[in-house]
């Protein structure tokens, strides 16, 4: 007796079809293809063969657009949840440099700019991670969304991993070392603003997936967003180098490039301790590096966000900022 073919098969077979009968998903399927798995109604071989197969041929701004809405149809946010401005992702984890930019958005938070963080955490062996550095810094991490609001409420930042904001997803970032490659999640994760900031950043490692980003924030109607080639992954500047910021703001799609922020290198330390992040908070450690980073990672932000004009307004905003920070803040 023939067995009857499973729903989302159809969705294997449209990405698998071999060389020429293979394409990609439209939005319709890829909001229905990650609607079933998102709800546990696909067998893991399935979910195993989607997810490489899309990774083979590189998720396309259609397909996380549309991952992206039928994902968000979980989340199930408090009645009363406080607006937030910025919406910050955090899934690539440091292994050459200190996190500096975990600094920057707390900079954004003292300067009322309330910034909701998530991420993933502990996928990739050999990185440090947002969620064990936050607490090493007496910063708590939310267990729950409700806890969420709270923390924003509160100190106007919030952290919350993926484990706890989406188990379903967090799932799958964990097959990463049994699949041996990052899946399309990596990048859909990223793009989930669960409380719909305004304003969003990005970042990523391999240049290719910034027009991605900035075409699917399109998509979204997200009304200003900017990705960046950051440090490690990370939406993070690396001030020894250009970095070219591609955005989103009102449907219109922009570039810039700005330029380094120093004339030579820095030779990098390979101590990640993170007791530095506090010291350089707290003005009992100088480091240049670290310090132009933190800065240069948030004068983005306050660009994107439109509370600057240019680069220079910027970079001095940041800079009187940083300069005014409570140093007390931190543990």
């Amino acid at each position: 007796m023939s067995q009857q073919e499973h729903k989302f098969a159809q969705y294997v077979r449209i990405l698998g079809k071999g060389r020429n009968g293979s394409r990609g998903l439209e939005g319709a399927e890829a909001y229905e293809a990650f609607r079933m798995i998102m709800h546990e109604e696909v067998e893991p071989i399935q979910l195993g063969a989607f997810l490489m197969l899309m990774r083979v041929k590189e998720e396309t701004p259609d397909e996380v657009a549309a991952a992206v809405r039928a994902i968000r149809e979980t989340l199930k946010l408090p009645t009363d949840a406080p607006a937030v401005d910025l919406d910050w992702s955090s899934y690539a984890g440091k292994k050459r440099v200190l996190p500096w930019f975990i600094l920057s958005t707390l900079l954004l938070a003292e300067n009322s700019i309330r910034v909701f963080m998530h991420g993933a955490s502990g996928h990739t062996a050999g990185r440090i991670y947002t969620k064990e550095v936050l607490p090493m810094l007496g910063l708590p991490v939310a267990t729950d969304l409700a806890d969420a609001c709270r923390h924003l409420q509160e100190q106007n930042f919030c952290y919350m991993d993926l484990e706890q904001l989406s188990p379903k997803l967090h799932e799958i970032i964990e097959l990463r070392p049994l699949l041996g490659l990052r899946s399309p999640v990596h990048t859909i994760a990223r793009m989930l603003n669960p409380f719909k900031a305004p304003s969003m950043m990005q970042g990523i490692f391999h240049p290719g997936y910034r027009p991605t980003h900035q075409m699917a924030a399109q998509l979204l109607e997200q009304p200003h967003m900017a990705v960046i080639k950051g440090e490690g992954g990370e939406i993070e500047r690396n001030p020894d180098q250009p970095v070219l910021i591609q955005s989103v703001h009102n449907g219109e799609l922009t570039e810039q490039e700005w330029p380094e922020m120093f004339d030579k290198r820095h030779i990098r330390s390979d101590d990640l301790n993170v007791s530095h992040l506090k010291q350089l908070w707290d003005g009992t450690l100088d480091d240049e590096y670290g310090e132009a980073t933190v800065i240069g990672t948030a004068a983005i932000a306050l660009f994107m966000m439109g509370r600057a004009t240019d680069r220079e307004t910027a970079e001095a905003m940041a800079r009187e900022m940083w300069g005014a920070r409570n140093k007390a803040r931190l543990g």
